[in-house]
């Protein structure tokens, strides 16, 4: 019979239960005891939706992020945390979060560990921390617990751990401490950790190494055979997983490594499959991940036997069937949806729906096809409606595609041109201050959109009210001093869906949230078909905010390829076509802000580093789509008009030459929990154009100081010349509260002037 399995589950609950949990915690309206009851029910009912599976993953479940749990299973906590006072959930959240929920809310307690993008996805990890005092110490009691609670429900459970090299490849050293020979200490903790699991009952335990389909160095070659090696004698059999690509010039090594089982993402490495089977020894099992754990869209099973029943004939016992990497990068279930019209939901399958994939193949492969007859049946009958579905492709959209020459992608004039056109349009001071664009959600504000969205609320008495808030952050910006203003966002849900619901080719989902980071939660919109911009989307807001202050308004955009990188994208034409549709649909937007006296538009592109594929030698390709369509929906505008993009938790040093080649008069990027680390960059590259250095860390409640904005600010000075350099938060204000906001931005408005006063230089000069 052939064995199934899961790699991870989606955290967060069906209705967000865990993010609301962790936000009444850290608000001190329920007690740690309340928080981990919601944890352990949570953990239940996700059980209890793999159960159909033979083996079900524990360890996946994090009150904050996996990789954060790995370093406290392995004892790695930062020397900063060791004087605290606490238990260790309140240096957790420190360290995720920079304050525990006993620390005193007046205080900035600690710096939160550096938040960046887990391999090309959407999800975000706290990066490990080395330096030459770090030591290791097995601390695996939180993921004991979570076994015993499996057990306790009969679950067949095999626990999630990250592998060594993994973990010591996604880390960052403080000091001149080399990774490599950290790893002799590491690997005789794994080993405690084995031996703690066969103690546990544990048969099977999952391994994690995705950094076996990068391009490893012969040293990181090396560092995998030297960890897994000592391996080969522990008492539980291990499962190698690894996911989100190719293994190619690492194949070899993944099947020669002595482990029992060895995990292929076969949506993404299919071709690699043969070769696996060849390399692999005989007494080893091979698990395919054949559901797409990254998109939505329902399989083609059908065409997924007719490939699996030749291996399943081969490798029989051997052959193991899962989704090809964790769920955790999809929504729950999709039988939440009420809204999403007949046809669109027929073409989906969440997280709950891909494991029901995977026992309808398994059933298929063990009794027949005829076991499965009727699944089967209507899943070919979902997918024949999906490809010939008259709202899928434009005839208007793909004329306007053909249409595109490399001149709609570049700017009339040069920087400096350009750059003295815009300072004598709007005369700024040196170190000018701005935001990202969103400022507080506030409980009121997202009241009175589910209020409008229901139909409880007329238009004109929301557009009113939205109009009041727009009033209120307007004054507030120009209260604190602000030279260069937005209108807060306050009609806008999410910087993606936003404009997925009012461009065509888009469906929303009414509980399709995705895990950002922590408590953080995203609700992608599904791209289905042919994308086109029929009406003006933000030009109403942003001119009446402008009619609101002499001070400059920038109009706020979401750019083409975070568009697509933070959407489910259809998987039937190749992602650089769809990206071109939406590129145009854009400039469409950039235009009319344009012709509405708006003179500052800002096109975030938060996603743009995230897209890059994994391996370096791949990235052009990418690059060359990617920039030209950031160009052909930021590059219609006069000279006069400035274009400012915004990248987020992007380590991006080594694409600065193609951040440049974008030309977007002013970039802001983050660099706070880095400590200007991506400034580094800059001294080798001569950017040409103007940057703004984030330098207030909005994932964090803590308030910066006057003192560390300047520090960071005079860092940024060193690589970048004071006249181009402007001072903003590292990313929106959204998700913070006005009791945070207004001091944070006071210090940062403060430090500005400051600067200013400091240097006794102008903007022109």
């Amino acid at each position: 019979m052939i064995t199934t399995h899961n790699l991870g589950f989606p955290r967060i609950g069906r209705q967000r239960e865990l993010k609301f949990a962790l936000e009444r915690y850290w608000k001190k309206a329920i007690t740690e005891e309340d928080l981990l009851e919601t944890a352990i029910k949570l953990r239940q009912l996700h059980w209890q939706d793999q159960a159909i599976l033979d083996w079900v993953p524990a360890g996946d479940f994090s009150l904050y992020d996996q990789v954060l749990d790995t370093s406290f299973l392995l004892g790695n906590i930062p020397a900063r945390l060791g004087t605290l006072s606490g238990n260790e959930l309140d240096n957790y959240f420190r360290l995720a979060r920079g304050r525990a929920v006993s620390d005193d809310a007046a205080c900035s307690c600690v710096s939160a560990g550096e938040l960046t993008k887990w391999f090309d996805t959407n999800y975000h990890y706290i990066v490990p921390e080395f330096d030459k005092n770090t030591q290791f110490s097995l601390h695996a009691a939180q993921l004991l617990q979570q076994i015993r609670e499996a057990q306790q429900q009969h679950i067949p459970v095999k626990p999630v751990i990250l592998g060594p090299v993994s973990y010591l490849w996604l880390g960052k050293c403080k000091d001149a401490v080399d990774k490599h020979e950290l790893l002799e200490d590491l690997i005789p903790v794994y080993g405690q950790l084995f031996k703690e699991l066969e103690n546990a009952g544990i048969k099977w335990v999952q391994i994690d190494e995705p950094v076996l389909v990068m391009e490893l160095s012969e040293e990181w070659k090396y560092a995998l055979r030297k960890a897994y090696y000592p391996f080969q004698a522990v008492p539980v059999k291990l499962m190698l997983t690894t996911y989100f690509g190719q293994l190619q010039e690492n194949l070899q090594l993944a099947c020669e490594l002595p482990v029992d089982g060895l995990h292929l993402d076969a949506v993404m490495a299919r071709d690699e499959v043969s070769k696996v089977i060849d390399w692999l020894p005989n007494h080893k099992v091979l698990s395919l991940g054949v559901i797409n754990g990254r998109n939505i869209w329902k399989t083609d099973l059908n065409a997924t036997l007719d490939w699996l029943e030749p291996l399943y004939a081969l490798l029989q016992n051997r052959l193991w069937l899962a989704p090809s990497c964790s769920l955790l990068h999809v929504p729950i279930d999709l039988d939440s949806e009420q809204t999403l019209t007949d046809d669109v939901r027929s073409w989906l399958a969440f997280a709950v729906q891909k494991l029901q994939e995977v026992k309808v193949l398994a059933t298929a492969l063990d009794h027949g096809r005829e076991s499965a007859q009727d699944a089967l049946d209507e899943n070919q009958a979902a997918l024949e409606d999906r490809w010939h579905s008259g709202r899928v492709h434009r005839a208007g959209v793909k004329n306007r595609l053909s249409q595109i020459d490399t001149a709609m992608s570049r700017r009339k004039s040069s920087y400096h041109l350009r750059t003295a056109a815009q300072r004598e349009k709007i005369p700024l001071p040196l170190f000018p201050t701005t935001t990202i664009g969103s400022f507080p959600q506030t409980q009121a504000i997202r009241e009175t959109r589910l209020a409008y969205r229901t139909g409880k609320l007329p238009e004109e008495a929301y557009q009113i009210a939205m109009q009041k808030e727009i009033e209120y952050c307007v004054h507030e910006q120009e209260a604190l001093g602000l030279d260069v203003l937005v209108h807060g966002e306050p009609e806008r849900n999410d910087m993606v869906e936003y404009f997925g619901e009012q461009l065509t080719g888009f469906a929303l989902t009414q509980n399709g949230w995705v895990q950002s980071y922590g408590s953080r939660c995203v609700k992608p919109p599904i791209l289905y078909g042919d994308v086109a911009h029929e009406h003006a989307i933000t030009v109403q807001w942003i001119q009446y905010a402008q009619s609101l202050t002499k001070k400059p308004m920038k109009g706020m955009l979401t750019g083409p390829v975070t568009m697509l990188n933070w959407s489910f994208v259809r998987d039937d034409q190749p992602r650089s076509e769809t990206c071109k549709q939406l590129a145009l649909a854009i400039r469409d937007e950039v235009l009319a802000l344009e012709k509405a006296g708006i003179s500052i538009i800002q096109i975030d592109e938060a996603a743009f580093r995230e897209g890059l594929p994994l391996r370096k030698s791949q990235w052009q390709a990418y690059l060359d789509w990617a920039i030209l369509a950031f160009g052909i929906a930021a590059n219609g505008v006069q000279d006069s008009t400035q274009i400012h993009t915004h990248m987020c938790y992007s380590e991006f040093n080594d694409i600065i030459d193609a951040i440049a080649r974008m030309d977007a008069d002013v970039i802001t990027i983050e660099t706070s929990r880095s400590a200007m680390e991506l400034l580094d960059a800059f001294d080798q590259y001569r950017y040409p154009n103007e940057l703004g250095p984030g330098v207030y860390d909005i994932h964090s409640p803590n308030i910066p100081s006057i003192d560390a904005i300047v520090d960071l600010m005079k860092k940024a000075a060193q690589r970048i010349p004071m006249q181009r350099l402007w001072v903003n938060p590292d990313c929106g204000l959204k998700t913070r509260n006005w009791e945070e906001v207004k001091p944070a931005l006071k210090n940062m408005i403060a430090a500005s002037r400051y600067l200013a006063t400091h240097f006794k230089a102008t903007r022109v000069s």
